[in-house]
Order: C-alpha cells, then sequence, then structure tokens
C-alpha cells in the first residue's frame, strides 16, 4: 500500500446557498464534454457544474429528475449515492434502504420511541438513467453520432414500493433475511452506495450488509423492454438475474465505485453510523467476472491502494470519478459529504480532493 497523495484541489461553487446541498455531496461523474455531475442525500435533483478556469467548476445548474423519469412522488428523498457516465447517459442509483429516526436531543422519552420507528422514501428504490448530449440532459433525443439510433431516459421496472432488483433479492440467501426484516441502512441493512456502468453491465456496491466482514458487490445486466422501462436480464444457467462478488475491505462496505481501465475502484468506510478510516481498493480485470466469486486480501486482484485522509465525523468521502489533473490521465476525484469547515468556501462552495492513482 502506497500513502494517499493529494496532487491538488479543486472548487466547487454552486448557486444554492444551502448548506444541505454542499454539506451532503454523494456522488460524482464526469461526462466527456467535461462538466461535473454530482448528487446530493437530500435532493430530487442533478446538479451540474461545469469549468470556468483552471480548479474552478461554476455555473451551477440544478436539473429535476421528475422532469426526466417517473418518482413515486414529489416529497420523498432520492438518497443519491451513485452516479456513472456511460455511452452518452448519466446514471444513477438510490440506496434502496430504509432508514431509522434520529433522537432530536430535546425530550428523552419522545427520542427513545423515535429511535424504535423506521421509514421507507419509496423514492429510493431507484435506478435510472438519462441521456446526456454535450453538457444537456433529455428525456428523449437522438444519438450524436448515429440519428437513427434513439436514446431516452428509463428506470428498472418497479414492483409494488420498490423495483424487481429488491424482489430478486428477496429470494437471495445472504440478503433475504436483511430485506425481510427492513432493517435500516446504518444498522448493517442493505444499502446501495456504489455504480460503475459498462455497456449494459452494472456493478453495484452495498454498503451494507457486510457479512463476517465481506463486502458486497452485485452485478446486473439490464435491457430495455419498452419505452422508459428496464428490466433485468438473466445472467448464468440457472435464470438468476444478478451474480454477487464478495470482497474483503477490512470489514468495510463499500461506499463507492469506479472504473479504472477494466478495473473496479472501490471506495470502502463503514457500514454504521461511526467515524472510520476510508480505505481505496483495485479490483483487477473486474469485466472478466462471469460467476460468483469471493476476494479475499491474499488475492492478487485484491489490492489495496491507500487510506484517505481521516478526520473524525468530517470529510466522509462518498464520491468518486477519474479526473485529468497535473499531466495525469487518470487522477481520482473526490467529493465528501460532511465536509471540515475548512473545506468550506464562502457560502455556497466547497473544495473536492483530487489525488494521484498509482
Amino acid at each position: 500500500m502506497s500513502a494517499a497523495f493529494l496532487l491538488t484541489r479543486i472548487v466547487l461553487s454552486f448557486n444554492d446557498r444551502s448548506e444541505d446541498l454542499r454539506g451532503e455531496l454523494s456522488a460524482a461523474a464526469l461526462s466527456p464534454d467535461g462538466s461535473l455531475w454530482v448528487g446530493s442525500d437530500e435532493f430530487l435533483t442533478l446538479e451540474r457544474l461545469s469549468p470556468i478556469e483552471p480548479g474552478i467548476y461554476g455555473n451551477h445548474q440544478a436539473f429535476s429528475l421528475a422532469d426526466f423519469v417517473d418518482l413515486c412522488n414529489r416529497d420523498d428523498e432520492i438518497d443519491i449515492e451513485g452516479m456513472d457516465c456511460a455511452n452518452h447517459y448519466l446514471w444513477l442509483t438510490g440506496s434502496h434502504s430504509t432508514k431509522r429516526k434520529k433522537p432530536k436531543g430535546k425530550k428523552p422519552e419522545k427520542d427513545i420511541k423515535r429511535l424504535s420507528e423506521t421509514k421507507t422514501d419509496v423514492n429510493r428504490y431507484i435506478l435510472a438513467r438519462i441521456p446526456i448530449v454535450g453538457d444537456t440532459p433529455f428525456k428523449s433525443c437522438s444519438h450524436p453520432h448515429d440519428p437513427d439510433l434513439q436514446l431516452s431516459a428509463a428506470c428498472l421496472q418497479t414492483e409494488g414500493e420498490s423495483n424487481i432488483l429488491i424482489a430478486a433479492l428477496a429470494e437471495d440467501p445472504h440478503l433475504a433475511p436483511f430485506i425481510a426484516s427492513g432493517l435500516p441502512s446504518k444498522d448493517n441493512g442493505l444499502d446501495i452506495e456504489g455504480l460503475a456502468v459498462c455497456g449494459d453491465r452494472l456493478f453495484l456496491g452495498l454498503r451494507g450488509p457486510v457479512l463476517r466482514g465481506w463486502a458486497i458487490i452485485l452485478e446486473i445486466e439490464i435491457a430495455e423492454t419498452e419505452p422508459g422501462i428496464l428490466t433485468l436480464k438473466e445472467l448464468g444457467k440457472d435464470g438468476r438475474h444478478y451474480r454477487k462478488y464478495f470482497v474483503d475491505l477490512h470489514g468495510l462496505g463499500v461506499r463507492e465505485l469506479c472504473w479504472y481501465g477494466e478495473d473496479l475502484l472501490i471506495l470502502a468506510g463503514p457500514t454504521m453510523a461511526l467515524a472510520g478510516y476510508t480505505r481505496l481498493f483495485r479490483l483487477k480485470n473486474a469485466l472478466d467476472l462471469d460467476e460468483d466469486s469471493l476476494f479475499s486480501q491474499d488475492n492478487d486482484r485484491l489490492e489495496l491502494l491507500f487510506d484517505l485522509p481521516f478526520t473524525p465525523d468530517r470529510d466522509n468521502a462518498e464520491g468518486l470519478a477519474l479526473f485529468p489533473c497535473l499531466g495525469h490521465e487518470n487522477a481520482l476525484l473526490v467529493v465528501y459529504d460532511s465536509p471540515d469547515a475548512n473545506r468550506k468556501l464562502g457560502e455556497s462552495a466547497v473544495f473536492a480532493d483530487v489525488f494521484r492513482l498509482p
């Protein structure tokens, strides 16, 4: 393992003065035109930032997701936790998780009751794609290099108050107990926090559950069965709609995924609500995987690259994107939830970090 080497920091400047936006960034993706797209835990929008001068992204514009795909309602948060750009689409995933109410610190008896209550925000069960041409998202448009090919926004098919992925996982021997119990995300419940896309193949990293120290990455393949609706392809001879890859991340869960050639970069952090180290791993030749697999620390395909700087209860690394920087074609941009006060700039800007990749 090498030490983390910080190449530089870049400024993300938002129009909105809301502390919730710059304070709760949870996903990032760089589109081919150079725009930086970020998502937040609390918003129903996608945020686009454009390069305005070296080291500064601004001209912030927010796009309502409801303008492109059907949401269950306009009230529940989506909890965007993963984003990626591939083949003129911006992909995003919600956490697919339930949540436990937080104590408010006013009346102990009410706080004790709140800790017994869980909630499901149905908008969290979203896995969607939106066409991006240049710096503009569309509900539907022609492919920029093939006018006969239509690009269309679409979501994974819903089923009840969730979707067909959750329905498939509800029969899984490892994950079914967590889905059936409705265990919240911060209690080691099901929580999708990573997304990496290659063609029709989607890799989903689970922050939880972590099973006896082993984190899980799911792979699915999608197809559009009708306009706006994505379904799951069968994978393997048993007709299952997903594959599972178990990775030993030193007891940590997956917080984000990012392609590095054919390797998969894995941002790993605590699955529970606690302060702990965040580490970057590389799973080599991930695109070669075609069956359920398990990768221990002794397996030369799983490599610990470096630990990110640790600030207790602040600077929680959440989003990753490959980023050209200072002569490095592929450095790593990292955006943070709960940024430290020193990371904030003025009333509406925040610094993101760019690290050298080994």
